[in-house]
């Protein structure tokens, strides 16, 4: 094992689990939250950083903020507390209790918008008092997730080739859309280097990102309110949207199986099934999804039964919640 100093240091960037026992098809699911911030945003959040100090625009008299719904959020606080810097961290009122408190116990300040923008809903809120805060004080300092070109080269660099090293016959990456950092900076590397490989982005019913009406969408990680200013569909093949009752259903397929894993992946994992179905009818592919990250941020959401049934209805886990083991 390494041997560190600094908590980014450290990402398990080789883990895959395969879903083709669980899911009676092959998918290799690669685990990003094997790190001290517990998901893949950790890459992002270290590369824009670095490149900020870089440019001389970050300093010990800057104070860091950031609009994120969670894992950014988590990944800033801990590379600020480890590198001396404030950060706050403007969220919004979806964000799950126990990523708030986390990034509280980093020594970050939280701030939440509870009051969508009627146009841009809550992320148009969030980037609305961002900026405010800047234009108020020249110490803040906006990494700008959104459109950030350091958010895709930290994947451009990292995440795709890791998988063409592990899977070098790879024909389908699937990729969840949310920042569309991971997407982008994966769509842009194969594009480059193995353009054989098709890139499907999975993205929430109710999102804009790829031109959709806007809905509520009460689970953070993917989709978006303002479609993101580094997203070029030029890169992307296909684009898959999740409803969020089949998000939640595939959480609990796969907790079912022991695999406690984030919104985002359930998500990634239903998308990448019936893009499959539809698709690989002969089970030929050789087929990845990214996962985002694990499922204890969630446990008052995702998987707590009151607050499903208030949000979604009686119902909604009524499909493969006891599917029985082969």
């Amino acid at each position: 094992m390494p041997i560190i100093s600094a908590p980014q240091e450290f990402h398990v960037d080789d883990l895959y689990v395969d879903l083709e026992g669980l899911l009676g098809r092959s998918l290799y699911l690669k685990c990003e939250a094997f790190n001290f911030a517990g998901s893949v945003k950790l890459k992002a959040a270290a590369e824009m950083v670095a490149a900020a100090e870089r440019s001389g625009s970050l300093d010990r008299n800057s104070v860091l903020i950031e609009s994120s719904s969670g894992n950014l959020g988590i990944a800033l606080s801990m590379i600020a507390a480890s590198k001396g810097y404030k950060f706050v961290c403007v969220t919004d009122s979806r964000c799950n209790l126990a990523t708030r408190r986390l990034m509280e116990s980093l020594g970050s300040q939280v701030h939440t918008i509870t009051e969508p923008d009627p146009v841009g809903g809550f992320l148009g809120a969030r980037i609305s008092y961002v900026s405010g805060m800047c234009a108020s004080d020249s110490r803040y300092v906006w990494l700008n997730q959104y459109a950030n070109p350091n958010n895709w080269r930290a994947h451009y660099r990292r995440t795709a080739p890791a998988i063409s090293r592990r899977f070098p016959e790879l024909d389908v990456l699937f990729v969840g859309a949310g920042t569309t950092g991971t997407l982008m900076g994966c769509a842009r590397w194969f594009r480059e280097f193995a353009p054989k490989v098709r890139l499907v982005a999975v993205d929430s019913i109710g999102s804009v990102t790829f031109g959709g009406p806007p809905s509520r969408r009460m689970i953070p990680g993917l989709g978006t309110s303002v479609r993101p200013a580094q997203l070029d569909e030029s890169f992307v093949d296909d684009v898959m949207h999740v409803a969020e009752p089949d998000t939640v259903r595939m959480c609990h397929r796969l907790a079912n199986r022991g695999f406690l894993f984030g919104g985002s992946t359930g998500t990634v994992v239903s998308g990448a099934l019936r893009w499959l179905q539809l698709h690989d009818p002969g089970h030929e592919l050789t087929t990845v999804a990214i996962s985002p990250d694990l499922g204890e941020r969630y446990l008052d959401t995702v998987y707590q039964e009151n607050w499903l049934r208030d949000i979604y209805g009686d119902d909604v886990l009524a499909e493969d919640r006891y599917e029985p083991v082969a």
